[in-house]
């Protein structure tokens, strides 16, 4: 089983950065594929972004692509989310994922 958690959300003017990071517990942290999602409130929870335990094999959703960047350090056990050019719409909470394990969520929020 993995434990996780999220820092780093934030409010910030549109088109700037932030960066979200994802603490997990556990010593196979490296075979888990991670994963970012988001929600807003009263809508469903969607993906975001994606990579395999082996560093390189990353999935976007379209309307994050080019613009936020998903990566990982397995000996630190982290995955990060940076996030550039963001929009008001990039307002939500942002979880991540490994398994069917969620961390507690982020919020970011975006003024336009």
């Amino acid at each position: 089983q993995v434990q996780l958690g999220e820092f780093g959300g934030g409010s910030v003017q549109a088109g700037g950065s932030l960066r979200l990071s994802c603490t997990a517990s556990g010593r196979t942290f490296s075979r888990y594929t991670m994963g970012w999602f988001r929600q807003a409130p009263g809508k469903e929870r969607e993906f975001v972004a994606t990579i395999g335990w082996s560093v390189g094999c990353t999935v976007y959703a379209d309307s994050v692509k080019g613009r936020f960047t998903i990566s990982r350090d397995n000996a630190k056990n982290m995955v990060y989310l940076q996030m550039n050019s963001l929009k008001h719409e990039d307002t939500d909470v942002y979880y991540c994922k490994a398994a069917n394990c969620w961390g507690q969520g982020t919020q970011v929020a975006v003024s336009s």
